[in-house]
Parts: C-alpha cells; sequence; structure tokens
C-alpha cells in the first residue's frame, strides 16, 4: 500500500469497527505506517476503565514543531436497517468513500499521514511532524487528547503550530477554518418542594411550579447579542423531570437539565452563578445548581500561524478560507494552551449521520491542502 494516497489509507481505517472507545486496530495501524517513514512512537495511556488508547509520533528530529491531531474512535452507526451500505464497508462507489468514519474523522488521519509522507518524499519536510492520536474523542474524551496533552507537558514536549483535524469544511475542502470554540456548559438544577395532595396545596409546596418560574426566566433571557467572532450564546433546557406517575400527587422534587454554548464572553463560574441567583430568586433555600460539564469558549486568533495556515491553502487549492467558531466543542480545547492551534478538515457533510461517506476528491484535496500548510510552516522557520 503507497502511503502517499490517503484512499486507500482512510479505506483501511474505515473497514475496522471503531466505536469510541474501542479503538480496535486503527492506531495499530497508523503506527505501521508512520514507522515505515521513520516515526519515533510512543504509547500515551493513563489507569482507567474502559481502556484508551492514544498514540504519539514524530517524523524528523530537531526544527520548528508542526503537529496534526485527531481521532480513529466513531459514534455508533445506529440503526443499520437506515444504511445503503455496510457501515464499516469502506468501499469506493462513484467516487465516494463509504462508512461510518470516513467523513469524521479517519479520511482527515488519512490525508495527514499521506501529507507527511508525500512531504518526506519531495525532501521537504526540514523539522519535526507530531501526530497526536486517540480513540477517545466521540466518548468522554477524558483519558484521550487531554490525556496526550498530560503526557506532552510531563516529557517537555510542545508544537509551534498544530492543526487539528475535524471537517470543518463547508462546500469544498478549505472554505472553513476553525479559528476558536464556542463553550459548552451544561448543568443540572434541582427544586425541593414539600410533597402532598392537589386537593390541599396549601399544605405543599410544588417544586414544579418554582422549577417552571426559573427556567422561563433562564430561556426568555438573551445572554449576549455575540462579539465580532463570535454569535450569541445560547441556552436549551434539555430535561425537565419529576418522575411523578400520580396524577394526584404534588411531588418532592423536580429537575432540569440545560446547556448553554457560550462565547468568550462568559465563563464557566459566571454563568452557574447566574443560574444559581435565578434559582435562590424563584426557589429561596430550596434549590441547588450542579455543574455537569463544561468546556470553556476559546479564540485562537486569525493572525499568526491562522494566517500561514489560510494562505497555504489559498496556495495550494485556490480556495479562501472563512475564519469560524462555530459548531460544538472539539479536542482543540486541549491543545489550545501547548500552543496555536486550528482545525481544517473535509466537508462536514455526513459525520454521524448513516450513509456516512467522504469524496476521494476531498480527500485528495484535504492531503494537498496539509502538504501545503507543512511546507510553509518549515520554510517559514
Amino acid at each position: 500500500m503507497t502511503l502517499t494516497d490517503p484512499v486507500p489509507l482512510a479505506a483501511a481505517l474505515v473497514r475496522v469497527p471503531s466505536v469510541t472507545p474501542d479503538d480496535g486496530t486503527c492506531l495499530g495501524l497508523v503506527a505501521g505506517w508512520l514507522e515505515q517513514l521513520g516515526a519515533r512512537l510512543w504509547w500515551v495511556e493513563e489507569p482507567g476503565e474502559p481502556r484508551v488508547a492514544n498514540l504519539v509520533a514524530r517524523l524528523g528530529e530537531g526544527g520548528r514543531r508542526f503537529a496534526f491531531a485527531g481521532h480513529t474512535d466513531v459514534v455508533p452507526p445506529g440503526d443499520e436497517a437506515l444504511w445503503r451500505f455496510s457501515p464499516f464497508a469502506g468501499d469506493v462507489v462513484d467516487g465516494q468513500l463509504r462508512g461510518r468514519g470516513a467523513c469524521d474523522m479517519k479520511g482527515g488521519v488519512a490525508a495527514a499521514v499521506a501529507a507527511a509522507a508525500r512531504l518526506q518524499a519531495e525532501g521537504g519536510l526540514a523539522g519535526e511532524w507530531w501526530f497526536y492520536l486517540t480513540g477517545d474523542e466521540e466518548g468522554p474524551s477524558v483519558r484521550g487528547t487531554a490525556a496526550i496533552v498530560r503526557w506532552l507537558q510531563r516529557e517537555g514536549f510542545g508544537f509551534d503550530g498544530c492543526i487539528v483535524g475535524e471537517p470543518t469544511s463547508s462546500r469544498v475542502v478549505g472554505d472553513t477554518l476553525k479559528v476558536g470554540r464556542r463553550g459548552s456548559f451544561t448543568a443540572r438544577i434541582t427544586v425541593e418542594g414539600v410533597q402532598g395532595h392537589t386537593a390541599y396545596p396549601l399544605k405543599a409546596d410544588n417544586p414544579i411550579h418554582r422549577l417552571a418560574r426559573i427556567v422561563a426566566e433562564l430561556a426568555s433571557s438573551p445572554l449576549d447579542a455575540g462579539t465580532d467572532r463570535f454569535e450569541p450564546s445560547s441556552l436549551q433546557v434539555t430535561t425537565f423531570d419529576v418522575a411523578n406517575p400520580a396524577s394526584n400527587v404534588i411531588p418532592a422534587k423536580a429537575e432540569a437539565v440545560l446547556n448553554i454554548r457560550f462565547n468568550t464572553l462568559h465563563d464557566g463560574l459566571s454563568l452557574e452563578t447566574w443560574l444559581a441567583e435565578v434559582a435562590e430568586r424563584h426557589a429561596p433555600g430550596r434549590s441547588r445548581v450542579a455543574v455537569t460539564s463544561l468546556n470553556e469558549a476559546f479564540f485562537a486568533g486569525d493572525g499568526g500561524f491562522a494566517r500561514l495556515v489560510a494562505d497555504a491553502v489559498v496556495a495550494g487549492l485556490g480556495v479562501a478560507p472563512r475564519p469560524s467558531t462555530g459548531g460544538g466543542t472539539s479536542d482543540a480545547r486541549f491543545l489550545k494552551d501547548l500552543g496555536p492551534v486550528v482545525e481544517l478538515g473535509t466537508v462536514g457533510h455526513s459525520l454521524h449521520q448513516a450513509n456516512e461517506y467522504v469524496g476521494t476528491d476531498e480527500l485528495e484535496a484535504l492531503t494537498l491542502a496539509y502538504r501545503a500548510v507543512a511546507q510553509r510552516f518549515f520554510e517559514a522557520g
């Protein structure tokens, strides 16, 4: 198998069922390819169950450090009756590589390997090309890239520029460059009441009514109008739970879960404080807020490394990337503390959907883009 062609590499990865956090043999395949290129490998694992595999590899030694970060785990295929082909077919039909992970993001991993192989064959690898690859991105993401970052910090390694290969493009490869991400804040609000008979409401305290007023105020209060780099923050209530099967009983407790996607005008502490203040106003002494998940917003900037990447994409593909901070979270949130990081990948037309695919022309374009970025990066050193 030639390592300069991303299509057979991506197909080999797609054929391996690697539903998070079980990577199957995907990282082993990539490790073998990188070893053929002369890379030094490290396997990074932290204790805990289920086991999570992480691979760190370095091509070259000395000079500027360029990094590619990605994942080989995938979301479950879901109802296979909705698929026109096997979820792990890994076949190419009518110019499309088909199967779970083709778009998100085994295709991106394959393109990065092929780009490194091409640049090395051309003698353009004038520095270090690092790979940070995990089998835990689609799941809890606790011992995946976060563990890699902790290992890099302990070992004294870092990078001067990093690309995360998420499928960030909108219509054609290279038209969108992620230069930051909104934060994600999830919390559970619990209101305690006094259980009683619905015929005697004065002897009870209905927590549903209090929680409804809390949720109504939160949902109707705009957080902000956005910034020049971020769209407005948004709050969505995702569950409202009482667990009360009786129609003549006022329950003792009510809970709601909400998720806030927020920009850099906020942080986790300010949002938690706001929720607690609103809850206390409508349920004095009877409410509590528990933050269950938090990823802070960040903006990586659109100069420096981001500008270098954008210029390389224009030169390599003739496409001018639009800087973006939209979408959900990604592993860039872990890497941002080590150095400049942006996201560039395939078109996200079918990620997490049934009948997932990626165009073979997209894989070639992405390989050209990664190669162009790396070459410009090393030449700038």
